[in-house]
């Protein structure tokens, strides 16, 4: 799965275009930056289209930006240290502040450390949402997490002529052999039989029936193999999920005769024309029928959530959810995606809170700009799902962070 991405060397002013490299490449350089004392920049910023109306994400890093300023003064760092980070910071918002650099995609993350030349930003299919920290090592675990996460999904795009099939992961599109119809009768109206001057109105209505018996039944065939050939490619791949593209209506047309066990894999349909649609329309349109997916899969784990509230197999609010986490319970995390909570992080045992006695026997506590943001990477470490929820009535029904348990 090759991405491109851009880095800057040390001193430079322009980003240079590297080789195209797979994510497990990037994740594997990144893996091993050794920056011994010096601080690593690391950023995630949502792209949606929401995002960049009148520059809603570059607002929500300035604000993220001074957080970090505020929280470099309290860790008591050098002069020197302190504005070296800073310049860091200020390069990764420059680099975002300029609409060229921002790619097609919903998502990027980028990585900026000046004292070992290193600023890299990699293009993304989606984030969890806006990130920014300060550390001795890159945040990559969602960069590592993004394939699972995203999983394998295949589109047909199809007409009664043909069908095109298409493979889409987090990084890339691929498509698949297609699909040919039968011959199939002319299309349009049925205008009688020609070898008959003047039919009568019994024979041009039984014409007219048969003519469109037949062009039903040829679409039911053809919706019938499409489905089949679905089927096939299941048995060979792991599949995340479909999604069916079509002009007009006709794009839930297969959905009847798909065997149930792929009927509930599909994610939703999209407006397509197989005749002229390209592998990176396609892979848009994917993206967009996830994200409305995603608003199912919130309402159905909020709901899981009042369920195992009463029986004990879920917790609701901020420490709660830490205390979970610290103690491997967790295995779907809910994050409420406009909540930021300034917290600490116990210096032996690494464990998050809200409250800085809480940290009592468990080493010197370290201040922590938003432990919501350090909770996700956590989760992330310990391969829990992690659910950002965005719509805004779902949200209420979560106090900040909430989750779904493993165990009791």
């Amino acid at each position: 799965m090759p991405i491109a991405s851009r880095s800057f060397s040390r001193g430079t002013a322009a980003a240079r275009r590297d080789e195209p490299q797979t994510i497990a490449e990037l994740i594997s350089r990144l893996e091993g930056i050794q920056a011994g004392d010096h601080w690593i920049v690391s950023c995630y910023l949502k792209l949606e289209p929401r995002d960049r109306t009148r520059g809603k994400y570059l607002i929500k890093l300035k604000n993220r930006v001074k957080d970090q300023i505020e929280w470099l003064e309290t860790i008591g760092l050098e002069r020197q240290q302190r504005e070296t980070v800073i310049r860091d910071l200020k390069r990764v918002q420059d680099y975002v502040s300029i609409p060229g650099n921002l790619p097609a995609g919903r998502g990027i993350a980028l990585f900026a450390s000046e004292p070992i030349g290193l600023f890299e930003a990699i293009p993304l299919p989606a984030v969890f949402r806006a990130r920014l920290a300060v550390a001795r090592t890159p945040l990559i675990r969602e960069l590592a997490a993004l394939d699972d996460e995203f999983g394998l999904v295949v589109c047909v795009v199809y007409d009664r002529t043909g069908a095109r099939f298409f493979k889409i992961t987090a990084f890339d599109v691929e498509e698949l052999p297609g699909l040919v119809a039968e011959p199939v009768t002319r299309s349009g109206r049925f205008r009688g039989d020609v070898t008959v001057a003047r039919p009568g109105p019994a024979v041009a209505a039984a014409g007219e029936h048969n003519f469109n018996q037949r062009i039903r039944s040829e679409k039911h065939r053809h919706y019938a193999n499409i489905a089949q050939r679905l089927f096939e490619i299941t048995r060979n791949l792991p599949l995340r999920g479909i999604v069916l593209g079509a002009i007009g209506t006709e794009a839930a047309a297969v959905r009847p005769h798909l065997h149930p066990y792929l009927d509930r894999m599909v994610m939703g349909t999209a407006r397509l024309n197989p005749g002229t649609v390209t592998p990176a329309e396609v892979r848009e349109a994917v993206l967009e029928v996830r994200r409305q997916a995603e608003r199912t899969w919130e309402r159905e784990h909020v709901e899981a959530l009042r369920e195992g509230l009463g029986t004990g197999w879920a917790v609701n609010g901020v420490e709660e959810t830490l205390r979970a986490l610290s103690r491997g319970q967790v295995r779907t995390l809910l994050v409420d995606a406009e909540a930021a909570v300034r917290g600490w992080r116990c210096g032996e045992s690494g464990r998050l809170t809200v409250v800085e006695r809480n940290c009592r026997g468990e080493g010197e506590p370290q201040p922590v700009p938003d432990v919501i943001d350090d909770a996700i990477e956590e989760a992330l470490r310990q391969r829990c799902q992690v659910d950002v929820v965005e719509d805004s009535e779902v949200r209420r029904e979560i106090d900040g962070l909430a989750a779904l348990l493993r165990f009791r």
